[in-house]
């Protein structure tokens, strides 16, 4: 079996080169011969693998080689509805418990008077709120706003939703890996400098075990967004953060033991 690890080609780090190696190795141990392409090779070749391990949010790219007959891991649709914060609120919405979210509405200009919206956001969110630009990783574009003032000075012409603020759960949430309709692996992140708990802002994780509840809640909402793989991010309310197509593999690995990577072939191949 032939598979295309999909990366993008202008994001390179060695903690990236760190997790595709890691993927290739996994890979080879299960007889697949998986190889790197990158997002703009993918536009020029018009190579056929057998599947390809997309991990990478270039939807458009994905859908391409969709359409060029090629299994996508995971699908161009399932990535459109995770990177898109708005997309993966309205994708859940009814299904399982979220933080309160009002998406703000499209402008065609950079200079918008959002000025009545976030008043009316205001009112009914309450303040402080969380400020996140739809599109971003690894905490990212989210900023904690406790006046008007401090949501309008994040306003640069990007899209954004405005979101209730769990104060519960201030610099601490769960991260559940899910693959194949099973949760796999779990951590409790926690920063006690930063709202955010993510490991990339100076927070730190150990090994979980979720209850049975925050399982189900990880299950429905990578059902909902069609994912084969996904990390699933729960405040401490239970209520659903985030949710990432590609999840860095590695830091879980480390902090809980479990490979995600030879789980994730696996899956796989059952849908091949």
């Amino acid at each position: 079996m032939t598979g295309f690890l999909v990366v993008n080609a202008y994001l390179k780090s060695e903690k990236f080169d760190a997790l595709h190696a890691h993927l290739i190795k996994s890979a080879m141990q299960q007889g697949i011969t998986l190889s790197v392409r990158t997002n703009e090779e993918m536009l020029f070749t018009q190579e056929s693998p057998d599947f390809v391990l997309f991990w990478d949010k270039d939807v458009t790219v994905a859908r391409l080689l969709e359409q060029r007959g090629v299994p996508v891991f995971n699908s161009a649709a399932s990535i459109a509805r995770c990177d898109d914060k708005a997309k993966t609120y309205l994708t859940l919405l009814g299904t399982v418990p979220q933080p309160a979210t009002l998406a703000a509405p499209l402008s065609f200009f950079e200079k918008t008077d959002y000025s009545r919206f976030i008043a009316q956001a205001v009112a009914q969110l309450g303040l402080p709120l969380v400020y996140k630009e739809r599109y971003g990783s690894f905490g990212e574009q989210v900023y904690l706003c406790r006046t008007v003032t401090e949501i309008q000075s994040h306003l640069n012409g990007k899209p954004f939703l405005l979101q209730q603020f769990v104060s519960e759960s201030a610099g601490e949430d769960v991260r559940i890996e899910v693959v194949d309709g099973q949760c796999v692996a779990a951590m409790r992140r926690t920063n006690a400098q930063d709202f955010r708990a993510n490991l990339t802002n100076g927070g730190t994780a150990q090994p979980y075990q979720p209850t049975e509840a925050e399982k189900e809640t990880a299950l429905k909402a990578c059902a909902a967004l069609g994912l084969t793989f996904g990390g699933v991010d729960l405040l401490k309310n239970g209520a659903v953060c985030e949710v990432n197509s590609n999840a860095h593999i590695i830091n879980l690995m480390n902090v809980t033991g479990v490979d995600i990577a030879p789980l994730i072939f696996d899956g796989i191949r059952k849908k091949l």
